[in-house]
């Protein structure tokens, strides 16, 4: 069942959005080579801690940390821990901030040092590619418009698109309905109402869509054929006249 929101809830999601926004900021500076997942993990908890919320992630079906930390070709779900980013990389951290009660959901991918133009591209389309499916979001459209705008852009791109996470719902919950898939055609799904509140994340790989999760941890989802991925992710609310980005940096 999608759950409107009313502007009581939309205030608190808000703050909880600004928290996240704030604390992705925070990261992106210290990201660098020589800088460990669990340090980054550290800095996020604090960060959320002292502005008054509480880590979405930290406990959620017993994930261990308060971000996923997925580095080059772990596309999401990466646990925080010793690995020690170097020159090249990129990481991808996901981070939600739980503020009386409501949650916000934001990821985004940060190069680490110098990389190729290669990762450049995939980094910029991935982004375009949400920046395209939030324009698709409005009073009156239909959901999968959303997805559609995000799988065209993607593999008008030469990339491809993960089906099997999508966006989501959120608010009382971390994940609510609907799903927001990142692939689809346009004119299907529900009907986008004002007050309701979505995080739209598309996960894009550089070479095939097919992934797999490491049997060790459980969590951590890489990429099939070791090429490298990316994922960014805005939370946002449907309004009247369109939408408002609630995790804008």
């Amino acid at each position: 069942m999608i759950r409107l929101k009313t502007e009581n809830e939309i205030a608190k999601i808000r703050r909880a959005g600004k928290i996240v926004a704030q604390t992705l900021e925070k990261l992106r500076q210290v990201i660098e080579p020589g800088v460990s997942t669990i340090e980054l993990d550290a800095l996020a908890e604090r960060s959320i801690r002292n502005a008054g919320a509480k880590p979405s992630f930290k406990g959620y079906d017993g994930f261990s940390n308060s971000i996923c930390t997925s580095v080059n070709n772990q596309l999401a779900h990466g646990i925080p821990g010793s690995y020690v980013l170097k020159d090249g990389d990129i990481i991808s951290i996901d981070i939600g901030a739980q503020y009386d009660g409501f949650h916000a959901d934001s990821a985004w991918t940060y190069p680490v040092g110098e990389v190729s133009g290669s990762v450049r591209r995939l980094l910029n389309a991935t982004k375009d590619a949400l920046y395209q499916g939030i324009a698709e979001a409005r009073p009156k459209a239909r959901l999968t418009n959303i997805s559609h705008a995000i799988q065209n852009c993607a593999e008008s791109n030469g990339f491809s698109v993960v089906r099997e996470l999508t966006g989501h719902g959120v608010g009382r919950e971390l994940h609510e309905d609907p799903d927001v898939p990142n692939y689809g055609i346009p004119g299907c799904g529900p009907m986008l109402r004002p007050g309701m509140v979505l995080a739209i994340e598309p996960l894009i790989n550089e070479g095939s869509r097919n992934i797999y999760i490491v049997e060790d941890d459980g969590w951590t989802i890489l990429t099939q054929d070791g090429k490298r991925c990316a994922h960014f992710e805005h939370t946002l609310v449907i309004t009247e006249n369109g939408n408002e980005i609630l995790t804008k940096q």
